[in-house]
């Protein structure tokens, strides 16, 4: 089985091709591009630099959110593309489910946490318990307070990760009241490794969908849509 992968759900751009066991390319990039200007441009070097032939892959796999509005939609437009070119299905990854895949195997709580602003994160509760992947809490978005709170009472040692760590980083070291560590650099962002790798699950279980079909998990409303719902609440109390 062969999956090319893809994630622009947050500051990250990351592609990737796996086939059954074997990571055969991956490209991630984290810096001040957009994912319109980076993502064809990536899929484009890593076919190259694999000889990929488009016609051996079974299935294009994406971070189907929470994570950018704007990354989700440029990721979801992405796949859509390739799926319909190629006559494929898709495969819709859940964001911080794919985060929390980079610790396979971690028997600690793993979290990851994307900042959502207004001190909210999207997050989940995960870990690798004797080696299967539990989610202990699905993903959603929750004011880290209450992330915090939920942590502190299930009292285990618990492994952060995500863009959101270093915004909230010295709130969850104040409030938190069981063992912290970080993951490091090279497993604390997305990246489309993850993605295709649990996308591969996904496909044994039957969890596809037509390129056609494909929506993203935003989970909130867009800030504009808030706006515009918060200017109709005041006008119509």
């Amino acid at each position: 089985m062969k999956i090319m992968a893809l994630d622009s759900s947050g500051l990250v751009a990351s592609v990737a091709v796996a086939e059954d066991e074997t990571l055969l390319a991956e490209y991630t990039v984290n810096y001040k591009k957009t994912h319109s200007q980076t993502l064809l441009p990536m899929l484009d070097e890593v076919a190259r630099m694999i000889d990929l032939d488009l016609q051996s892959v079974d299935a294009i796999a994406v971070a189907g959110g929470p994570g950018s509005f704007t990354g989700l939609r440029i990721g979801s437009a992405t796949a859509k593309g390739l799926g319909l070119a190629l006559d494929l299905p898709l495969i819709s990854v859940p964001t911080v489910d794919a985060l929390a895949w980079n610790l396979y195997g971690c028997q600690d709580l793993i979290c990851p946490i994307m900042d959502a602003r207004r001190n909210q994160v999207y997050t989940g509760i995960y870990t690798f318990d004797t080696g299967v992947f539990a989610i202990k809490h699905p993903q959603e978005p929750m004011a880290v307070d209450d992330l915090i709170s939920i942590l502190n009472q299930m009292g285990k040692e618990v492994v952060f990760l995500g863009d959101g760590v270093p915004v909230y980083r010295e709130q969850i070291m104040w409030q938190i009241t069981v063992p912290v560590r970080f993951a490091p650099a090279h497993l604390n962002r997305q990246r489309a490794s993850a993605v295709a790798v649990l996308a591969m699950q996904y496909y044994q279980e039957g969890k596809t969908q037509s390129a056609s079909e494909h929506r993203p998990e935003y989970l909130r409303l867009s800030q504009a849509e808030r706006e515009r719902a918060e200017k109709l609440k005041a006008v119509n109390p």
